[in-house]
């Protein structure tokens, strides 16, 4: 991985055969990130599980052939003492036909580029929302009785 910052801004390169979500956890924890938003990404990915939330659980669907990634964007928050990256994607297979949704799982094929907007001073959580068995974004956490 490559990357570079320009202030509260970092420029991120992954790799051909790496797994975006460890990428980005162990990228988090390296810079000791607790607040960031992925604005965007772009690149291909080899493999990848993407996922509907129908209201109780998500529904997954594997892409086993390639698919470029037109539109990547998320959040990087802390849960339980970890970097937790929630993902949204909208991926083209060769058909030119867009299939996304929640992104579970993904390995990066050939590269993938990514902006990613921090918030220094800041920590968002995700804690657990147990009537919705969602871990949710928290803007302040602590705040709230």
């Amino acid at each position: 991985m490559q990357a570079v910052s320009d202030g509260s801004r970092w420029m991120l390169r992954l790799d051909d055969g790496q797994d975006l979500f460890e990428g980005l956890t162990e990228f988090a924890r390296r810079e000791r990130l607790r607040a960031a938003a992925i604005a965007f990404g772009i690149g291909m990915f080899r493999r990848a599980t993407v996922g509907y939330w129908d209201g109780s659980q998500y529904r997954a669907q594997d892409l086993s052939e390639p698919h470029e990634v037109v539109g990547l964007h998320g959040t990087i928050a802390e849960a339980d003492g970890n970097p937790s990256v929630h993902l949204h994607a909208a991926l083209a297979g060769p058909d030119h036909r867009l299939v996304g949704g929640h992104l579970m799982r993904a390995t990066v094929g050939v590269l993938q580029e990514v902006l990613l907007e921090t918030f220094p001073g800041r920590t968002f959580g995700r804690p657990l929302i147990e009537s919705f068995g969602l871990r949710m974004l928290d803007l302040e956490p602590g705040s709230h009785p």
